[in-house]
């Protein structure tokens, strides 16, 4: 398997996060593909991924997987434990809301707000940009973070017992608010000793 990323970016520390919690890090080959200088937009990755994001796992039949949602699904169901998008339906079902509340009410939220209301990637890739509808992700974020926080007052992980993909793309989501200048609210405590938590297991290092 190839995983084509830029190491550092949310995304690909999602892919990375739960390849390290499933034990299949040795059986990936990263192959680097330099977004800030424009490669994900020329031909030879768009034929990989028409939609010019990062990652894309590579399968050794030539199949290509975008979507860290389809990429870490494909990769629980690749190797056994520990499962990280449940085993009953309605276990899946309850991860996969957070995943989905966690990816449009923080992570992507972030996304907007730095591709649109500051300085990004710079002017060639940052081909347009609307800064107030930036300022208004930056508030959705945070309100997103409030509600995350909400969640956490009443169980220990975002879809319950168990640390999941959903945990992961949270903890994605707070390594790009800290890059992007976005704060946690200050009374967020539960979503804080969550974090805390979570950044002390081997695949957050």
């Amino acid at each position: 398997m190839k995983i084509h990323e830029y190491e550092g970016f949310p995304n690909p520390a999602r892919v990375r996060m739960a390849l390290k919690e499933k034990g299949l890090l040795g059986q990936v080959e990263f192959v680097s593909v330099d977004v800030p200088a424009g490669e994900h937009k020329k031909p030879e990755f768009l034929a990989k991924n028409p939609s010019g994001a990062v990652p894309v796992l590579e399968l050794d039949d030539g199949t290509m997987i975008a979507e860290c949602s389809a990429i870490t699904e494909y990769l629980d169901h690749f190797s056994g434990e520990p499962v990280l998008t449940g085993q009953t339906p309605q276990e899946r079902a309850s991860i996969h809301m957070m995943q989905r509340r966690a990816e449009t009410g923080l992570l992507d939220a972030v996304a907007t707000y730095f591709h649109h209301a500051t300085p990004g990637l710079g002017p060639d890739i940052e081909t347009y940009q609307c800064a107030e509808w930036g300022q208004h992700q930056r508030q959705r974020a945070q309100t997103g973070m409030k509600y995350l926080d909400g969640v956490l007052s009443a169980q220990p992980y975002l879809a319950g017992d168990t640390f999941t993909v959903a945990d992961i793309t949270a903890y994605a989501g707070l390594m790009f608010a800290d890059a992007a200048q976005v704060a946690i609210p200050e009374d967020c405590t539960n979503l804080q000793d969550w974090r805390q938590r979570v950044s002390q297991r081997p695949s957050a290092s």
